[in-house]
């Protein structure tokens, strides 16, 4: 795509005040409430929302996804046709890779999330596999672009927003071109009419109002993977990209909130603190709670599973509340080593901030 030298370059990390363009970003997209972590499947309603540009209008009757490069037999298939296929559904945790941006310091101007871009859904569709093996795939094939129908600039480049998989990525079972979600139609801010769902990684990857499948003979350097997504500790640096999603776990606040630091008060009676856990990096193993800021750590108890290993895990803890002020934390650990610092790791795009939630909290009589 020629690139168009319009709009305005990204403006570099900061200290200062929130600013009115992440006040408008801010606006457009929704992150989901922590006290929703108690649903095992997230309602679709309070899912969280990333749109990169904006909603495209789609007429289902006109939708044709393409599929061309490296391929035997290039397709065009309407949504009956997808449907027609045999069905997948995943239970998949999503979350974005800027989770967590706006607590680093100084802060990339972007999208301010704090703790909240994530969900659990279960989205139905075809395999992308059975596609690519419909359409016959060359030896030559290295990379599956995907396409959607948004459109926007983004630090001056004209573009559709597109995301590549390597082939063995591509090829998991697992992943989804998903036309529905949490049993019923896609909605139009999560994609409609069809989406890539790709478990494990950061939804950035998640490619929402999918149009096309491209396979190349090459590595895709679009924008999304040569100047976006990428781990870097100084804006000229090449860096490294942002794939799987770091382990997390996340405390549904305990007792009431005041209305504006959302602090949080509960009576001093054993309070069960509950909560979620996830890695994209592999199984997870362990949940711990601390009630003195990361000092001592208990280990929780690992409840529900939704049968797939890209779904989040409940845990429980029950807490003996005596009046006073406490911060509670907790962090998750994977099969893998990883487990969640309790300092965050920086970098400019402030991506994959999965430092330990911290909950302050007053027990009173």
């Amino acid at each position: 795509m020629k690139e168009l030298k319009l709009g305005l370059p990204l403006p570099p990390p900061t200290d200062g005040p929130l600013t009115v363009d992440e006040l408008r970003l801010a606006a457009r997209n929704h992150a989901m409430p922590l006290e929703a972590l108690r649903y095992p499947v997230t309602p679709v309603g309070l899912h969280y929302v990333l749109v990169h540009y904006d909603i495209p209008a789609v007429e289902e009757s006109a939708f044709r996804l393409t599929v061309d490069g490296e391929v035997e037999r290039p397709l065009s298939l309407t949504l009956d046709e997808l449907r027609a296929l045999p069905a997948l559904e995943v239970a998949s945790t999503m979350e974005c890779a800027g989770n967590g941006r706006a607590l680093l310091a100084p802060r990339a101007v972007s999208q301010p999330w704090l703790l909240e871009a994530v969900g659990t859904g279960r989205w139905r569709g075809v395999a992308l596999h059975t596609v690519l093996e419909l359409a016959g795939l060359r030896e030559s094939a290295v990379d599956v672009v995907a396409t959607g129908l948004d459109r926007g600039i983004e630090n001056e480049v004209d573009q559709r927003y597109q995301r590549a998989l390597p082939l063995a990525e591509a090829l998991r079972e697992e992943v989804v071109l998903a036309y529905e979600l949490n049993g019923g139609p896609l909605p139009p801010q999560h994609g409609f009419p069809l989406r890539l769902v790709v478990p494990g990684w950061y939804g950035m990857t998640n490619v929402k109002w999918l149009a096309s499948l491209t396979v190349t003979d090459e590595p895709f350097t679009g924008y999304q993977h040569a100047r976006s997504y990428r781990f870097r500790l100084d804006p000229d640096e090449e860096g490294t990209p942002v794939t799987r999603m770091l382990p997390r776990s996340l405390l549904a606040p305990p007792g009431v909130p005041d209305f504006l630091s959302r602090e949080r008060f509960v009576d001093s009676t054993p309070v069960r603190l509950e909560g979620r856990a996830w890695s994209g990096q592999g199984r997870l193993v362990s949940v711990e709670v601390s009630d003195d800021d990361g000092v001592v750590w208990a280990p929780a108890q690992l409840t529900d599973d939704l049968g797939s290993p890209w779904a989040w895990r409940g845990w429980t803890y029950e807490w003996n509340a005596t009046p006073g002020r406490y911060v509670l934390c907790c962090r998750a650990r994977d099969d893998a080593g990883n487990v969640q610092p309790l300092e965050p790791v920086w970098n400019v795009g402030g991506y994959a901030n999965n430092a330990v939630q911290r909950v302050p909290v007053t027990v009173v009589d």
